[in-house]
């Protein structure tokens, strides 16, 4: 079971709160059903107050994050309203506490701004409402903002509000348990279509791929949601609910390619993308796009766009030709 912890500044939007709670509900109730376990214990927190007020005036009863140890696996901020005003040095120290011991980050609409306020998202890819775009303008610091659904980034959860809890967690359950059991908790909510990570500034999988089987469309959302920390082909396999040999023969029939050589040309795409429209240094995008080295990213690099990364980023952005 995992303990995953909701932080919630008062203002939160109620919208963004129960689309990331309610799929949460739903997998222990469809666990409870087989006799399961719940999957996910819930705790929610407040700033100071035993109860924190939405956007609308609804309460939730909630423990205050100073009277609890940062002992989650997971621990999301979700704010509205102005969460760059917010600069409670306890909080903060207590989010660098629970990342030093092991505790994933995310931010839900505004929340972001906060881990970015508490110096915890350098050198991660992040998004955030796009009401608080202005808001990474105004602090120092280089930061990997992008204009997406949602962005998990290794040990980094965030998504844009509203209704993009429910795709977030769409792939953490199908990442936790499979895409069969998410598709359930999916269809639970009437959520007819599962947006892709990058649902804002694309067109969803099918639109960009054409007609495909269920089980790769699903493992290429698997692909897209992990970047940074990739998956083995034998997870993506499970995960998608069918064998190894299966996939495999579903890829090359819809894509002509194997699991592996799609799931390193979406990979080596995001590193593109960084190495034109960042100053990060290779080693840094290589690790972010989930390469065991600087070297062997080069090396995959060059192999796809015939030239290294660093004889594109000397051209500058737009200038990929010969």
């Amino acid at each position: 079971m995992k303990r995953i912890a909701f932080l919630l500044v008062d203002g939160f939007a109620l919208l963004s709160t129960a689309a990331a709670l309610e799929p949460l509900r739903a997998a222990n109730l469809f666990s409870s059903e087989n006799k399961q376990e719940n999957l996910y214990e819930i705790t929610l927190l407040s700033m100071s107050d035993p109860q924190a007020r939405s956007s609308v005036g609804g309460l939730f009863d909630t423990r205050p994050f100073h009277e609890i140890q940062p002992g989650f696996d997971l621990i999301f901020l979700v704010a509205g309203g102005k969460p760059a005003q917010v600069r409670d040095e306890a909080l903060f120290t207590w989010l660098r506490q629970a990342d030093r011991v092991g505790a994933a980050l995310g931010g839900i609409s505004g929340g972001a701004v906060i881990l970015a306020r508490a110096g915890l998202l350098q050198h991660h890819r992040f998004t955030v409402h796009w009401h608080h775009y202005d808001d990474f303008g105004n602090l120092p610091g280089d930061w990997l903002l992008e204009r997406r659904l949602f962005v998990i980034d290794r040990d980094r959860y965030t998504c844009a509000g509203g209704s993009a809890p429910l795709d977030m967690m769409y792939a953490i359950i199908a990442r936790d348990h499979g895409t069969s059991f998410a598709q359930r908790i999916s269809d639970w909510f009437i959520q007819t279509e599962i947006r892709s990570p990058d649902a804002p500034q694309q067109s969803s999988i099918q639109a960009r791929y054409g007609s495909l089987p269920r089980a790769v469309a699903s493992a290429l959302e698997l692909m897209e949601s992990h970047i940074a920390d990739p998956l083995d082909q034998d997870q993506i396999a499970h995960l998608s609910g069918l064998s190894v040999r299966q996939l495999q023969r579903q890829f090359r029939t819809s894509l002509g390619g194997s699991i592996m050589e799609e799931y390193r040309r979406i990979r080596l795409e995001t590193g593109k993308n960084m190495v034109t429209s960042t100053h990060l240094p290779l080693t840094e995008i290589a690790e972010m796009t989930g390469f065991a080295s600087q070297a062997h990213f080069s090396d995959s690099f060059r192999k796809t766009y015939g030239q290294p990364p660093s004889r594109l980023r000397k051209k500058g952005p737009g200038k990929t030709g010969p």
